[in-house]
């Protein structure tokens, strides 16, 4: 098992699959997490930026692309907050830009923000067409009647050239018309797309469509969802890992669009909330590990030899010393007696020494 985290592969109109740099950094260990070596001192701000320069360098999977190619992870399709993002950080474009996106088009008139596309989904729902189900859902979500659209229920399509409104298929049907609607096209899911870089795929496994080839991923049939080849029998299965919510912002990851992370725990969370949870912990032991199972994150050794010598140099009061209390290990899952000490509670199998612990 290597100890490193990876991403599990994003979807596009459909649910789950990868895209983007797929790469899964090995044998990444705790001597990333650089503390501060004067007087035995750990320097809480250092260690934990450690840490996060670990997690950038720990690639896996990806969900999906944005519409400047930027690789997300999660759903193959984009979500609004994934837009927000983008227009907030294109603040300095010229207001027809702007309002060519707030009104759900692309500045070039094909599709909508979301996807370069020749057709608009006629929803079964709601009796509408829109240029996808991102733009179906935003429009669809207030009042009494809000519902979101299932992309395996639509049966019928709306050319953006002639309107007309036809069956499913990748070319309208249209005397004359010939408008092809996406250059990828899955008759599963009713996705369109003219973007081929995403290396679109559709996975049967996950039941939805993939981006970032086929050839780069495969579907985990216990973890039910498709991972990097990196980690094809190299990781920890966990039962349908992926479809649960985040434990930090507690959005369902399977359809998420964010980047996510599997870690060697195989428990998995946005790359973006395991940067946050570790950036508000002070001790960096306590942030690095899974907020699930408490495994550690990553090789923490570096840490274990930091409070090996703090203890060294804050010996208990002496009415306390000799003292012994019994703790169960998060990492080794060892249980034994160990010494009394208010900086941290060593495990007693000596072949782990950590202090990823907790009084029994």
């Amino acid at each position: 098992m290597v100890d490193s985290m990876a991403e599990p592969s994003g979807h596009d109109d459909t649910d789950s699959g990868a895209e983007g740099e797929n790469v899964l950094e090995e044998n990444v260990t705790a001597g990333s997490l650089t503390h501060a070596g004067g007087d035995g001192i750990v320097n809480p701000a250092t260690a934990t930026q450690g840490m996060l320069t670990m997690l950038e360098n720990l690639h896996g999977v990806v969900f999906s692309d944005d519409e400047d190619g930027e690789e997300l992870e999660g759903d193959y399709e984009e979500d609004e907050d994934d837009d927000e993002d983008v227009d907030a950080a294109e603040d300095d474009e010229d207001e027809d830009d702007l309002d060519s996106q707030e009104a759900g088009t692309r500045s070039s008139g094909r599709g909508c923000t979301h996807y370069s596309r020749g057709c608009k989904l006629f929803s079964p729902c709601c009796g509408q067409a829109f240029w996808c189900r991102f733009c179906h859902d935003a429009h669809m979500d207030q009042g009494r009647d809000a519902h979101k659209l299932d992309r395996h229920a639509v049966r019928e399509v709306v050319c953006g050239d002639c309107d007309l409104r036809q069956p499913v298929s990748q070319q309208c049907i249209g005397e004359g018309c010939n408008n092809v609607f996406g250059r990828y096209f899955c008759g599963i899911c009713n996705f369109f797309d003219d973007d081929l870089g995403k290396q679109p795929y559709h996975c049967d496994g996950c039941g939805i469509c993939r981006v970032g080839g086929r050839e780069n991923f495969f579907h985990c049939e216990i973890c039910a969802c498709c991972y990097a080849v990196e980690l094809h029998n190299n990781h920890r299965c966990i039962q349908d890992s992926m479809h649960q919510n985040c434990p930090i912002c507690q959005e369902d990851l399977f359809t998420s669009t964010a980047e996510c992370r599997v870690l060697r725990c195989g428990h998995t969370m946005h790359r973006d909330c395991l940067r946050l949870l570790m950036e508000q912990q002070l001790w960096p032991a306590a942030s690095s590990r899974c907020p699930l199972c408490y495994v550690s994150i990553g090789d923490s050794s570096a840490d274990w030899a930091q409070l090996d010598r703090e203890i060294a140099l804050n010996p208990m009061p002496e009415e306390y010393r000799g003292h012994k209390t019994t703790t169960l290990c998060h990492d080794c899952h060892h249980t034994g007696d160990t010494d009394l000490h208010f900086l941290g509670l060593k495990c007693a199998n000596p072949q782990c020494g950590g202090y990823n612990t907790r009084q029994v």
